[in-house]
């Protein structure tokens, strides 16, 4: 507990700033996805909430943030419009987060483990290239989807580009003015330069790219109104100015759904796709961690689900790991869980005090925040290094990343996860059996594992043994060896004499050397 308690004292200088940054960019997206489901907006709030004083406590990850996630956007809109209500629909984020703990103590963790390096390395592209999509609409003054900002999904993917398009010709001059200068501070601050003064480095650029765009956006009202910004490409927060107001904005779940059987079937499609986005979104942040360290996926779940129980109770919309958020949290120089604790405290001291003052913030600036993010996740280096791999790394990668842009998230991991499959299977297709020659002698070598996958491999490589030799079949370092191919290789011993071809078997038990039934 000592040693905890100094670590955090010991990053708390990193920590608070990148606090501080997770904040600004998770409070736009709290509203944001709240008001893409369909539902109040507060409870994106309660959830951002939640998901900082609570998850970040609870979670075994030291980077990874937690709030609501657009990726739950059309579920969450479509239960609310099948049960009627947004009672209903607390009452069955409270069964999910149950079933996300009864997960984590079956250790359903695990699966996380088997998503290649190439998809998950896809996944935080793709979220990349969809965040500067996302974000370049507010970045220049047309943001007709606030809601999008992270959104993965159809609707998004396929009106992204379009919005994009328009958004180079919708735009407005004070608001670009602001993103473009806004992402010049970033890229000053980002520099081996500016990281070499340990001055610079104790304030944020980000924050730095939020003070410029509130003073700009004063002075424009004043001195040169036609450069101003208008209140819709400002944050919009409810301003609550008390504890009561606060706790006034609280819901209960309305208990009486339990009887309906559509709140458990909405309950597990929850649970299971909340829970997939966390896994997925602590594999990707492990990777992205300076430290390297592994998150414990159990724990994860279990935390998931207390954060999602918690939520439910109170009013808030479901909880998962969120990429963007930690990804932000990572290149703000976020080192323990205080960051992401710290932003659920700002988040809730906000919302309680300065809505009037964060209402000030201009989008544009959390824009180029993003703006950056999405770089940094989707370099071009990166397409490059995957290249260089081979194409059983490269093909993975690049397809996982035009599924997730052409559909959402869940399915474009499930296209890249088949991809990634099949070229797993077919390095072990030809590394499980090999054929050398030696004169008139051949040497067929079965490796590790040689399962009915690999029975067509087989057949072709007996087929190209000519007529009149020696072949030896060498079984010691296989360690399984599947009923299909001893069955080939007792059909192939049967027609051997026939053929001239003496054969020795060594490392298999000739009596488990069986012909198949037609023999």
């Amino acid at each position: 507990m000592t040693s905890q308690l100094n670590l955090y004292l010991k990053h708390l200088h990193q920590d608070l700033p990148a606090g501080i940054v997770v904040f600004l960019v998770a409070l736009p997206l709290c509203l944001g996805v709240a008001l893409a489901s369909g539902a109040p907006l507060f409870s994106g709030i309660i959830a951002g909430l939640i998901g900082g004083l609570l998850v970040s406590w609870a979670s075994g990850s030291q980077l990874s943030v937690s709030g609501p996630a657009a990726g739950l956007t059309v579920i969450v809109f479509e239960a609310i419009e099948t049960l009627g209500g947004f009672g209903g629909f607390l009452l069955s984020v409270v069964l999910a987060g149950g079933l996300q703990i009864v997960l984590g103590f079956l250790k359903a963790g695990v699966i996380g483990a088997f998503f290649p390096a190439a998809v998950i390395k896809g996944m935080l592209a793709a979220i990349g290239l969809i965040l500067i999509i996302k974000q370049t609409p507010h970045a220049t003054g047309f943001d007709a989807s606030p809601e999008g900002d992270e959104s993965y999904m159809q609707e998004t993917a396929e009106s992204s580009f379009f919005e994009l398009s328009e958004a180079l010709e919708g735009i407005t001059p004070g608001v670009t003015l602001v993103s473009v200068v806004a992402l010049l501070i970033l890229i000053i601050w980002d520099s081996a330069f500016v990281k070499r003064v340990k001055a610079f480095r104790l304030v944020p650029g980000p924050l730095l790219a939020v003070i410029w765009g509130v003073g700009f956006n004063v002075a424009a009202l004043r001195y040169f109104p036609e450069l101003a910004i208008s209140e819709k490409h400002l944050v919009s927060l409810p301003e609550l100015g008390s504890t009561a107001n606060f706790l006034n904005q609280l819901r209960l779940p309305d208990f009486s759904y339990f009887d309906n059987p559509k709140i458990y079937s909405i309950a597990v499609t929850i649970a299971v796709i909340a829970s997939l986005e966390t896994l997925l979104s602590i594999e990707a942040v492990d990777k992205l961690d300076p430290h390297k360290r592994v998150a414990p996926t159990n724990r994860e779940l279990k935390a998931q689900g207390l954060g999602n129980v918690v939520s439910g109770l109170i009013g808030g919309l479901p909880i998962t790991a969120v990429i963007v958020r930690s990804s932000a949290n990572i290149n703000a120089g976020g080192q323990t869980r205080v960051a992401s604790f710290f932003h659920g405290v700002l988040l809730m001291v906000s919302v309680l005090f300065f809505a009037k003052y964060l209402n000030m913030i201009p989008l544009a600036c959390l824009a180029a925040i993003l703006l950056q993010t999405g770089y940094k996740l989707a370099k071009p280096g990166m397409f490059v290094e995957f290249y260089r791999k081979g194409w059983n790394q490269f093909l993975p990668f690049v397809i996982t990343v035009g599924a997730i842009l052409l559909t959402d998230l869940l399915v474009g991991i499930a296209i890249g996860m088949i991809c990634g499959f099949f070229f797993v299977l077919r390095a072990n297709f030809h590394a499980a059996i090999t054929l050398t020659q030696h004169g008139e002698h051949y040497l067929l070598r079965l490796h590790k594992d040689v399962s009915f996958l690999n029975k067509a491999l087989l057949r072709k490589y007996l087929q190209e043994v000519p007529d009149d030799c020696e072949l030896l079949i060498d079984g010691y370092k296989a360690q399984f060896v599947d009923l299909d191919i001893l069955e080939t290789i007792g059909d192939f011993m049967l027609a051997a004499p026939d053929r001239g071809i003496a054969v020795e078997i060594q490392g298999i038990p000739l009596e488990d050397i069986t012909p198949s039934a037609g023999h």
